[in-house]
């Protein structure tokens, strides 16, 4: 019998993601939910862990705050996970609609904004970064965050001045509303 673990390692292992989300459920005083990743066992007796955070956005979508802050930690990392561009990109997407619920704290806002600008400001536009932005602009900015963030861009690279438009059309757009 072999498994094979779709799961990150270290911080990101179910162990781990787990026992976080335990912690912060009790710190936040949600009622936890089933956290068990979906294991599929093949008629051979191998079976294959699948990625945690498939559990971890749901929970994001339902509204649960442990999950919401593992998602904030989840775009907040650098490392390479097994299935990872769709799992930032989706876990971006459900932290979107969680700030248009208004379902963010003010340092989770922050967290985003900071990580969402410093990418840009380093030119890492990777695929999900479409979700990051989109992301940001749910959960909001200011136009003295895109002006710090300015400083020191890469006016050469058109991602990251594609990005750097978009913002400033979300800012356009909002002070006419």
């Amino acid at each position: 019998m072999r498994t094979i673990d779709y799961n990150g390692s270290g911080r990101w292992s179910c162990d781990e993601i787990q026992r976080r989300y335990v912690q912060y459920a009790a710190e936040l005083k949600v009622s936890p939910r089933d956290m068990t990743p979906v294991v599929h066992r093949d008629h051979h007796g191998d079976e294959r862990v699948y990625p945690l955070m498939h559990k971890v956005i749901e929970g994001i979508e339902a509204g649960d705050r442990a999950c919401i802050a593992i998602g904030v930690e989840f775009i907040e990392e650098d490392e390479g996970f097994p299935f990872g561009r769709a799992f930032k990109s989706n876990t971006a997407r459900a932290l979107r609609r969680a700030a248009r619920r208004c379902e963010l704290t003010g340092a989770q806002a922050q967290r985003i904004r900071k990580r969402v600008l410093s990418m840009l400001h380093d030119g890492r536009t990777p695929r999900e970064y479409k979700d990051y932005a989109k992301l940001l602009s749910a959960a909001g900015f200011t136009r003295e965050d895109l002006l710090t963030a300015r400083q020191g861009l890469d006016h050469t690279n058109p991602y990251v001045m594609r990005y750097y438009r978009y913002f400033e059309m979300v800012l356009g757009r909002q002070r006419t509303q």
